[in-house]
């Protein structure tokens, strides 16, 4: 596929075969971008993971300290005193088998992130086969399945940053915005990689961070030196 003027452009900047301290990677980033929109920054890791392993898979979420930049639109499934809380926390759409039917007929999807309380999950599943595909099923894994639906809610307004290893162990997550202070996005990259050292499963032997690259939506990948990682 031919790259666009402005992406080879970017592209002339990073040095071929250099890696990049995390810094000097955010900086670079954000000098290249190539839009004229607030481009999403993307942090890519690959992973030392043989995930067909049951013991060496990677799932989870987190709350970035800067938070990503983008809001996400919230539906909580619940009832009660779980359902109020959500509305207080600010949820977007707060409902149970309404809500489900909703999807289920009308092929609605005006969210971007599902909460569900524990008892919420076998009705939901009748709808799996919708959900699946999009990556909206809740999980607890991801502390998308909870009876603490205020906390939940305020996580996902914060930033919170789902990532899972795909089958070559490689793991992308929004960090941020080109917008960001370069401060703020180090914060991020920084916090996020921290969690997935943290994270690694004991079985893994030898080197477990194989490559990171920081890139902006449309921009080049720039990657970071793996070996002098400051976290």
């Amino acid at each position: 596929m031919k790259k666009g003027k402005k992406y080879v452009e970017a592209a002339s900047k990073v040095e071929k075969g250099k890696s990049y301290s995390i810094e000097e990677a955010v900086r670079l980033v954000k000098e290249i971008a190539p839009a004229k929109f607030d481009e999403s920054v993307e942090l890519s890791l690959r992973l030392n993971l043989d995930t067909k392993k049951a013991d060496q898979q990677l799932r989870g979420a987190t709350v970035l300290p800067n938070g990503t930049g983008k809001t996400k639109r919230v539906l909580v499934l619940a009832r009660g005193n779980a359902a109020k809380d959500a509305k207080e926390a600010g949820a977007d759409y707060v409902g149970d088998t309404d809500m489900i039917d909703k999807i289920s007929s009308e092929n609605w999807f005006d969210f971007d992130v599902i909460i569900a309380t524990p008892d919420m999950m076998p009705a939901l599943g009748k709808i799996g086969k919708l959900l699946g595909p999009k990556g909206l099923m809740p999980n607890p894994k991801t502390g998308t399945v909870t009876m603490d639906t205020k906390k939940a809610v305020e996580d996902v307004k914060r930033g919170r940053v789902e990532y899972r290893a795909d089958s070559y162990g490689n793991v992308a997550v929004i960090v941020g915005k080109v917008s960001f202070e370069e401060a703020k996005l180090v914060e991020n990259v920084k916090a996020f990689i921290s969690l997935i050292v943290k994270t690694k499963p004991s079985v893994v032997k030898g080197d477990y961070i194989l490559n990171v690259a920081l890139s902006s939506t449309m921009g080049p990948g720039v990657k970071i030196d793996v070996k002098n990682l400051d976290i």
